[in-house]
């Protein structure tokens, strides 16, 4: 019985990790999941949010993604996201001010189009600050 399953993260930019998972949890649009091997097959949209990658051995990858599709294979996952990014290369300057940004728009209620925008970039900023403090909360255990 495999204890573990190949999983692939890909952004429109380029691959952010491929290799052995024992469980892979993602933020689905009706809300998490957990992939571990012999998962029955799947292909499923994604929200921003989180990938946590399981690693033989016990250690923990963390990823924030903007949204995309999960597609489960009997050997392998692959996350198609739009953006995705590890945690610890997460600029958290620069993302909080992204956050500063879009909350700005949303308050003064620009146009549909703009706050369109804003509540996407929100979303995205959020699930990137999230994946900072699981960061930082791994990283104190």
């Amino acid at each position: 019985m495999a204890s573990t399953i190949r999983c692939d993260i890909v952004s429109a930019e380029q691959e952010i990790f491929h290799g052995e998972a024992e469980m892979i949890v993602v933020t689905g649009e009706l809300g998490e999941l957990g992939i571990a091997p012999r998962h029955a097959p799947l292909i499923t949209r994604l929200k921003p949010g989180k990938v946590v990658v399981t690693q033989p051995g016990g250690e923990v990858l963390d990823f924030a993604i903007s949204g995309g599709i999960l597609e489960v294979q009997p050997q392998v996952v692959t996350i198609l996201a739009d953006t995705a990014v590890r945690a610890q290369d997460i600029d958290e300057a620069s993302v909080l001010a992204a956050k500063a940004e879009a909350e700005r728009i949303l308050a003064n209620r620009g146009e549909a189009m703009e706050i369109a925008e804003a509540q996407k970039q929100l979303a995205e900023v959020t699930a990137q600050l999230q994946a900072l403090e699981r960061l930082r909360k791994n990283l104190k255990h």
